[in-house]
């Protein structure tokens, strides 16, 4: 949160953002320093709990506590988007507490809802989203939105975008030099930097990666839960596979649609074909996605890797198997940012070449 402090200190407001469905590009346009909002599976999540319930996804619970616990500093709003059951849940819990607690000093919170359905009443439907979001963000900032802003924002955007695709043509190379783990912290700090910043980090990178040494393991592609912190990819990796690509909304999934146009229904266009998510997008859909993606980066095996009280990722894994035709195992039921003992085991027989029984 370095980079918002100083953003802060400069005069400039900090919105902090849930979800990939979040149109960024707005956000920037207006001024501000967008910052994607995740949990801390090793944090204390009681006060998340007690708003949410046990029953919902833990990685809510945990970004509500940390919230609570003002562990993102000064935010001067919230953006949240319809991604998820959790997600919505999330929004409505902060938007009472705010109503009800103001002492507790939640900011203003908006809730932008995308549909994924591939229809022109969809797309009309999002720009109509896109632009009551836009006129939130111009109350917030105490000035008009313009569309040289929306433009320029949506050319800065597509550039870093296009920076993510190269880097991540570079980690699917064989041998390869670039780590699923690091890959994974650049793109989650890409999203909390401005977007000018976090293209020179990137290419930084792009730079670097000659000059890196090999990295080994069994070339794994991962499906399944989001994954908001690099916990779970460094035992993965540490245990002997090495992540060459994921379908997650963490990951490069979110990242390899560009806008193309500096225009608002350019850019409704865009998030209207976001994805395909697990809990927004259709069994064929995803089972498809996964094996071309899979296929690319040359993966060996498929490994989905799912939270408990994640609903919709287990409900893919048989038509992802199926369609990659690699050996694969599912991993449900898993604690937040962390394995099982007999998950372990499971990923210990995937990295050996045994069978795993479905």
């Amino acid at each position: 949160m370095a980079e918002a402090r100083r953003w802060r200190a400069a005069g400039r407001q900090v919105v902090g953002y849930v979800g990939a469905d979040t149109p960024v590009e707005l956000l920037t346009a207006a001024g501000m320093l967008p910052v994607r909002l995740g949990g801390a599976p090793d944090g204390d999540s009681r006060e998340g709990d007690r708003y949410l319930g046990r029953g919902l996804d833990p990685a809510a619970r945990s970004l509500l506590s940390r919230l609570l616990a003002g562990d993102y500093g000064h935010l001067d709003g919230l953006v949240v988007s319809r991604d998820c059951e959790a997600s919505s849940r999330l929004f409505y819990a902060l938007r009472e507490l705010r109503r009800i607690e103001p002492s507790v000093g939640l900011p203003p919170v908006h809730l932008v809802d995308v549909l994924h359905l591939p229809h022109h009443t969809t797309t009309r439907y999002v720009q109509a989203m896109l632009r009551q979001l836009r006129g939130t963000l111009e109350a917030w900032a105490g000035h008009e939105i313009t569309d040289d802003e929306v433009g320029a924002a949506i050319g800065a955007h597509d550039r870093l975008r296009t920076r993510l695709a190269e880097l991540a043509e570079a980690r699917r190379a064989r041998p390869a030099r670039l780590t699923g783990t690091r890959m994974l912290s650049v793109l989650a700090a890409t999203q909390t930097l401005p977007v000018e910043r976090a293209t020179e980090l990137v290419e930084k990178l792009l730079a670097e990666v000659p000059s890196l040494r090999e990295v080994h393991g069994r070339r794994t592609f991962l499906t399944g839960s989001g994954h908001d912190t690099v916990d779970v990819y460094s035992a993965l990796e540490a245990a002997g596979l090495l992540i060459v690509g994921e379908d997650h909304d963490w990951g490069e999934l979110p990242q390899r649609h560009r806008v193309g146009a500096p225009t608002e229904l350019a850019l409704a266009e865009r998030y209207q074909h976001n994805g395909p998510t697990a809990p927004r997008a259709s069994i064929r859909d995803r089972a498809a996605h996964t094996a071309t993606a899979a296929r690319a980066c040359a993966a060996e095996v498929l490994l989905s890797y799912v939270r408990v009280h994640d609903d919709a990722p287990p409900w893919d894994f048989p038509a992802q198997r199926a369609t990659t035709g690699l050996p694969a195992a599912l991993l449900e039921r898993q604690p937040y940012g962390a394995l099982t003992e007999d998950a372990m085991k499971t990923v210990a027989m995937l990295r050996d070449g045994q069978e795993v029984r479905a």
